[in-house]
């Protein structure tokens, strides 16, 4: 409330008061008239404590001083539990980034000492904000003993709000800011002063899942955990008018995906000013800026663990967006909430069709894994599938602005220990994280597609030899090139494959080289070329993706050793000398490279199984 309100707040006080003490006044006026000065005195506390907030200096913290922190163990009610100061940590966290150690007192504190979702937790002395319960030591401690972030670093990211946005964020609208612009953003995990188990390491941020698998979990688990966050069951509760009525004590979470599937990091609200919103004590993920949804967390019961406890947290309806994630903190705004990607799954079996929604945070470090933790929990969740299925994966992702990307490919079960719908999920991973990490722009993904195809049988073919008609041909000439391949648990086969020899080939002896699509792609420098950035755009890197080979064909490729220039997204081979001489006399050549073969042809044939393996023969062109 600003000041010239509460003068007028406190006139009018005055002047109820004087008719409440009036002689003349019925009684019934009077009790009106005291209703009405109540009304006024809660309205000037509540919201002069929104924005007058006050706050104990981290100078004035001496040890033994007695204080309250106020977290959530049941439900919506924030509780007080007192607590008291051991000492003072200079340069814990780094320079001019001290921690006050203090012990958390009372019967709660003792059993579940400093749980995992207590990160935030306002700490008050003398009434005044002090900073946010935000670190713990080790595991198995008998005393309750955490570390306070105090408060003025904690404000300290509200100043780091007004840095320029990453061009890898959007606004609350989903508008890109900056989006031409190549930022690299910067990853930093939660810092813990020593090692885990001896010293202060950052409370544990609860990774809120509810539709997750166990099989998903125990694939991306290690993922997950190289973000610093653990995940726990939880749940989704129904969205409530009052779920923005946040204040200092109160849960809230951080979506990261939506839908069919819940992933939500939770955390404790240290301070709330105006629209803005202070939590955790630590980063959740030290990205900067950032632009994640925010939503209201309900806390169904606090587990106690002398290993480690936690909380068991459900989640509500948008609340805002969180906006700034720091060393010290995240800082979140009240209101609408940012724009996320939708990514629809259709999983079709011989029995049955299902379809599944999801809606993922837009993060160029974090969307690409929840993309692949969404859709490979999608595969998974039907009975039909088991390990002994193929998958068949057709997918889109549409950009606006840009020629969407095409995934196609078939998946067999191997003798590893690894599903065969974690090779799907990991190929849509690849796909998105090269167009989404791209160099060039920040792609505006509009909508990721996916269709999963369930087969019954194990469909695999190892190359096991290959054979021509003859060893000498002649540009013009039609042969046919046989190739003996091996199914999983069947009789060999013989696949034939025309290929006609291009007029341009050269004289001489060539290579022809039967392959599986990955040998290939790892053979051919597309993929080098486009790692290093070499390419112009996104748009020539879109059109690199999706010449990709396939899984389920067989290719022949006819290889001879003339030069070939590589340029933006396009190949030239057989390149005369005087145009390599030219290139050689200009290093500042656009991005083009210069490779000593050249792919004369290339031919497929369409398995409908997965390939394995590759052969070369050598044949004399006349």
């Amino acid at each position: 409330m600003n000041r010239q309100l509460k003068a007028r707040v406190q006139r009018l006080a005055s002047h109820v008061t004087a008719l409440y003490h009036g002689e003349t006044m019925p009684s019934g006026f009077r009790r009106f008239g005291l209703a009405i000065l109540a009304v006024l005195l809660l309205c000037s506390v509540s919201l002069g404590a929104a924005d007058d907030l006050q706050t104990f200096p981290l100078k004035d913290v001496k040890p033994g001083m007695k204080g309250e922190v106020y977290t959530i163990f049941e439900g919506d009610q924030v509780e007080k539990v007192d607590l008291e100061v051991i000492g003072i940590l200079d340069d814990a966290l780094g320079p001019k980034q001290d921690v006050i150690l203090v012990k958390l007192l009372g019967d709660k504190a003792e059993k579940s000492g400093v749980a995992a979702g207590m990160s935030g937790s306002p700490v008050y002395f003398d009434g005044k904000l002090a900073g946010a319960l935000s670190l713990k030591i080790g595991t198995f401690n008998k005393d309750a003993i955490g570390g306070v972030t105090p408060i003025e670093n904690m404000l300290d990211v509200e100043k780091s709000s007004t840095l320029p946005t990453p061009a890898a964020s959007k606004n609350a609208a989903g508008t890109p800011e900056n989006s031409t612009a190549k930022v690299e953003v910067p990853f930093a995990r939660n810092v813990a002063v020593g090692a885990p188990g001896q010293f202060l390491i950052p409370i544990e941020t609860p990774l809120i899942t509810a539709g997750l698998y166990p099989e998903a979990l125990t694939q991306f688990s290690s993922q997950l955990s190289s973000f610093g966050i653990a995940a726990m069951a939880g749940g989704t509760a129904p969205a409530s008018p009052t779920d923005a009525q946040i204040k200092p004590g109160d849960m809230v979470g951080m979506d990261l995906v939506r839908g069919d599937l819940s992933l939500s990091a939770g955390c404790t609200v240290t301070a709330v000013e105006g629209d803005r919103l202070f939590a955790c004590g630590h980063p959740l993920f030290g990205f900067g800026a950032v632009a994640i949804p925010l939503s209201r967390a309900h806390v169904i019961m606090t587990l106690a663990s002398s290993q480690a406890s936690t909380k068991i947290i459900s989640t509500g309806g948008s609340i805002g967006t969180l906006t700034q994630d720091r060393q010290t903190a995240v800082m979140g705004k009240l209101g609408p909430a940012p724009s996320m990607i939708p990514l629809d799954l259709t999983l079709t079996t011989p029995a049955t069709e299902k379809k599944f929604h999801f809606d993922v945070v837009e993060s160029p470090q974090l969307t690409p894994l929840l993309v692949a933790l969404s859709a490979f929990n999608g595969i998974v969740g039907t009975p039909a599938y088991g390990e002994g299925s193929t998958v068949q994966l057709d997918g889109t992702i549409d950009m606006k602005g840009h020629t969407a990307v095409h995934i196609e490919d078939l998946f067999a079960p191997t003798d590893l220990p690894i599903p065969t719908g974690f090779f799907a999920a990991t190929a849509v991973q690849g796909a998105f994280a090269r167009i989404y990490s791209n160099p060039y722009e920040l792609p505006d993904i509009g909508h990721i597609d996916l269709h999963v195809t369930l087969l019954n049988e194990r469909r695999w073919a190892a190359i096991d030899s290959a054979w021509i008609e003859k060893s000498e041909v002649h540009p013009g000439e039609q042969v046919a090139v046989k190739v003996m391949l091996r199914p999983y648990r069947g009789a060999p086969f013989i696949q034939e494959i025309p290929i006609t020899i291009p007029e341009q080939t050269s004289r001489g002896t060539v290579q022809l080289m039967l392959s599986d699509a990955d040998f290939l792609d790892r053979n051919t420098q597309s993929q080098t070329m486009t790692s290093q950035g070499e390419l112009p755009g996104l748009e020539e890197l879109i059109k690199v993706v999706n010449r990709e080979r396939r899984n389920d064909h067989l290719y022949a490729s006819l290889l001879q050793s003339t030069p070939t220039i590589l340029v933006e997204d396009k190949e030239m081979p057989n390149v005369p000398a005087s145009e390599i001489n030219v290139l050689n006399q200009h290093q500042n050549s656009g991005g083009a490279r210069l490779l000593r073969q050249s792919v004369a042809g290339e031919w497929s044939v369409d398995m409908h199984q997965v390939v394995t393996g590759q052969r070369t023969l050598t044949i004399t062109v006349k």
